[in-house]
């Protein structure tokens, strides 16, 4: 295995503005060129941060962070005081939640495949919650497993009120994004989706669908889906093992 440390002249000069989205995410995607093609040879080390800063003329805050999104792939492992090391040469498979966007959905969602469990009529306190619906009224429950190849990514609970979800068949669910099947069938646009993430538990329905330890760490995110109207349409709770998810989202400054 090759150790030799890649000189700073292995990296092309290019000006970063800020004019292309984020420097340290321009940085981040010019590092993994030279990482990919084996410029940067896996158990070799990154040049220093320092020599980073200076050659693109960004802060040692921007080169950290574009460290740090090299790193949540799988690509390096950053060292304390010492140069980063590369790991492997290709993005390890993981999901990060980084959209602003239905596109960013899509995108999130790519090479995924949606399993679907079951779907059928259920009585809830969810349906109470976020459909105004009795509480002896039962909705539609969608049940079903994200996977990545082999690796098992998410257990997703969708719920549906009675005429929406009585318009579905469990075949109908043959997107991987649940939103744009129930798009297709029903004919109509779902407009924006309220999220809300939290951690929680792993309990034993959840630790057997992610191949998980009961009372693992999960990262819960909740979608709310309205229509133009603000017609709540689908409410889906996404449950992730918390060591293969992570959160990524630009926190501009805007403070005096």
């Amino acid at each position: 295995m090759d150790h030799t440390v890649p000189t700073i002249d292995s990296l092309p000069r290019r000006t970063l503005g800020r004019s292309n989205g984020p420097l340290y995410r321009q940085l981040a995607d010019i590092l993994r060129v030279p990482i990919g093609d084996g410029t940067f040879p896996v158990g070799g080390e990154l040049p220093k941060e320092a020599a980073i800063a200076e050659h693109f003329g960004v802060s040692l805050i921007t080169v950290r962070q574009a460290l740090r999104d090299l790193e949540a792939d799988g690509l390096i492992k950053k060292r304390s005081a010492k140069p980063a090391v590369v790991a492997a040469r290709s993005p390890s498979v993981n999901l990060s939640w980084k959209f602003k966007n239905f596109a960013d959905m899509a995108a999130f969602t790519k090479d995924a495949q949606l399993t679907v469990k079951s779907y059928r009529k259920e009585v809830s306190p969810v349906l109470q919650r976020h459909f105004g619906m009795g509480k002896e009224e039962a909705g539609y429950c969608l049940r079903s497993v994200l996977s990545i190849g082999e690796q098992r990514k998410a257990q997703i609970t969708t719920y549906f009120p009675p005429d929406v979800g009585a318009r579905l068949k469990r075949e109908d669910f043959s997107d991987v994004l649940i939103f744009r099947s129930v798009q297709k069938h029903l004919g109509l646009r779902l407009d924006v989706a309220h999220v809300t993430v939290r951690a929680e538990i792993a309990d034993e329905a959840v630790a057997a669908d992610l191949g998980i330890a009961l009372g693992s760490a999960v990262l819960t995110v909740e979608m709310l889906y309205q229509s133009a109207d603000q017609r709540s349409i689908e409410f889906s709770v996404a449950r992730h093992p918390a060591d293969i998810f992570s959160i990524t989202y630009d926190a501009p400054n805007d403070l005096s």
